[in-house]
Order: structure tokens, then C-alpha cells, then sequence
């Protein structure tokens, strides 16, 4: 593919008018930018891609006021898609993140969101994904950054007793989100689905509800 023809990635005010959408129809469980995002960043790099009607199941939860608004949503999440997997490719990724306001007035970059979508997006896989991570260490090692930012963030629950993250560790695994990416997405490239995983993903997972959060997205 050249790069004429690769996708171009959403311009500022095009992700700020993709996150108003969200917004104005966000309920407690409904992913926002940052975990949209998550969400296609873990279909990306995992086992095998779903097809688009899974994702947009665990993105859109209400009728399109109408055909207009229903085509410009869909662009946007499908150019938003694109661009998560040419970030990967090019090795180009950054994760948009959330930002929420500290007890000084300042602001700080979460986790959160971008986690309670990367989480959604291996429950869509979850046989194939809980397989591997039972028999393979070095893609829990390759996860590592993310599932400790999920566990302080409690996206994850944990029967271990962690100690909370730092400040300046929250901050480290956030810095290590596109180092984790690569590693996955480089992971299931060379260790594909097997006959016995794939006859796996027809059945169906328990689900466990997500948490809400807040803040602004910031890419």
C-alpha cells in the first residue's frame, strides 16, 4: 500500500466531533473516545478481527436522529479504525487518553477509559485471549503495562495483593501503552489462532459490567 493510498487519520476537530456524539448519547456502561479507541486498538492487535458489526455493538446503543448523522458517525468511526491500524503499521501508535482534574486544580492523564475499551475488545475474544494468557508468559509480560494501568484504574479486578501505582509508575506504564501495542500486535502476527482456538471463538463469554468514568479525552 502506498502512502497515497493509506487512510488519513481524523483531524483534531473531527475526533472533537466524534467525542460530542459520544457524549450527548452516553449512558453509564457507553465507551467514549478514549475507550472507543481502546476498543479498536485491541481488536487490531489481538487474535482476529472482528467483523465491523461486533465492535460498533459495544460503541452505538441508540438510533441515528437521521441518515445524515447516521452516515457522518459511521465515517468517522470507520476512519478512526483505519487510522488505529495504520498507527500500528507505521509504528506511529499513541493512545487517546482521558484527562481528569486533581485535588492541586491541575490536570493528569487516565488510563481509564482507553483500558475499559482494550478490555471490551478482548472480551470479544475472550476464549482465545484467556487460552493463550493461561499458557503463554510472555504475552502476560507483553500486556504487562496495560493490565497494571487496568488494575489501579479498576477496570480489571485482581485477586493479588498489588501495591497502587506511583504517580510517576501510573505515569511510566502510560508512556509504555505503545510499546505494549507493538509487542501484542507482533505477538498474535507470529503465534496466529490455532484450529482449536478458532472453533472456541463460536461460543459465547460471560461479561463483566464495566465502570463509568469521567474526564476529557486528550490524544
Amino acid at each position: 500500500m502506498t502512502s497515497e493510498s493509506w487512510p488519513a487519520s481524523l483531524a483534531d476537530s473531527e475526533l472533537e466531533e466524534l467525542d460530542e456524539f459520544l457524549r450527548a448519547h452516553a449512558e453509564e456502561d457507553t465507551l467514549l473516545l478514549d475507550g472507543v479507541h481502546g476498543l479498536l486498538t485491541s481488536l487490531a492487535i489481538g487474535p482476529q478481527p472482528p467483523k465491523p458489526d461486533e465492535w460498533l455493538a459495544e460503541v452505538l446503543h441508540e438510533p441515528f436522529a437521521d441518515a445524515e448523522e447516521g452516515e457522518r458517525v459511521l465515517t468517522l468511526l470507520a476512519r478512526l479504525n483505519d487510522s488505529v491500524l495504520l498507527e500500528i503499521e507505521t509504528g506511529a501508535y499513541e493512545p487517546i487518553l482521558g484527562e481528569i482534574d486533581t485535588d492541586d486544580g491541575d490536570t493528569a492523564f487516565t488510563s481509564r477509559g482507553w483500558c475499559e475499551g482494550f478490555s471490551r475488545g478482548i472480551d470479544l475474544r475472550a476464549s482465545v485471549w484467556e487460552a493463550r494468557l493461561g499458557q503463554d508468559s510472555d504475552l502476560m509480560q507483553h500486556l504487562g503495562p496495560i493490565i497494571a494501568l487496568s488494575i489501579e484504574d479498576e477496570v480489571f479486578e485482581s485477586d493479588a495483593d498489588f501495591a497502587p501505582l506511583t504517580d510517576e509508575e501510573y505515569d511510566e506504564c502510560i508512556a509504555r501503552i505503545p510499546e505494549s501495542v507493538e509487542a501484542v500486535a507482533s505477538y498474535w502476527r507470529e503465534h496466529p489462532v490455532t484450529h482449536e482456538e478458532n472453533a472456541r471463538l463460536h461460543g459465547t463469554e460471560p461479561r463483566t459490567p464495566p465502570r463509568r468514568r469521567a474526564g476529557r479525552w486528550v490524544h
